[in-house]
């Protein structure tokens, strides 16, 4: 029997999207006790991001692994949300997440920092595409809870393009100004002094 090579809509949707890279964070073995004995399955837990600002996780069961994976891909996929990044690099501000028992605490940091996370929260500032960020876990080790204690902080965060057009203001108004060139003046105007 001869392949098609055209299979409707779901084609073309999937090659509309952009590339997605995924990342396994944790897969289980599960177990169900029926008449007979066990029956057994897998549970995958994906990580699914285009490295540019958009982010998902998925779970998904199985009876084998392959077939958990790709479910839970799938799944990651339609939950999908995007985060601001600062210069594209790092987050806006420092963002507390909570999820159950799980309690996350992220922080911005200066270019050169690396990702300083564990485990399941690497994965996702991966994905996401920070490349700088210092962040801890409090609380559950548990990696679901990990995981959607994070999302759950960086659904919090606000650009500050964001917070200006909520307030009706420019956004030169909400950012601090610096004044570094007059302390630097009158530093040097000690010095000589």
């Amino acid at each position: 029997m001869a392949e098609r090579d055209n299979r409707g809509p779901r084609r073309a949707r999937e090659e509309q999207t952009p590339e997605f890279s995924d990342r396994l964070v944790a897969i289980n073995r599960v177990s169900k006790t029926v008449k007979g004995g066990k029956r057994f399955g897998f549970a995958a837990l994906v990580v699914v991001g285009d490295q540019k600002g958009r982010v998902g996780f998925g779970k998904g069961k199985a009876k084998e692994v392959p077939e958990a994976i790709r479910k839970a891909t799938e799944q990651a996929k339609r939950q999908m949300i995007r985060v601001a990044l600062r210069d594209g690099r790092t987050l806006h501000h420092d963002i507390e997440g909570r999820h159950g028992a799980g309690r996350v605490v992220m922080r911005t940091a200066t270019a050169g920092t690396g990702i300083i996370a564990g485990g399941p929260m690497r994965a996702v500032f991966e994905m996401l595409g920070v490349q700088d960020v210092v962040s801890k876990s409090i609380g559950s080790s548990n990696p679901y809870n990990m995981i959607r204690a994070t999302i759950n902080g960086l659904t919090k965060e606000q650009s500050p393009r964001n917070v200006a057009q909520r307030r009706g203001k420019k956004v030169a108004d909400i950012l601090p100004k610096r004044d570094d060139a007059p302390v630097a003046e009158a530093a040097v105007e000690t010095a000589d002094a």
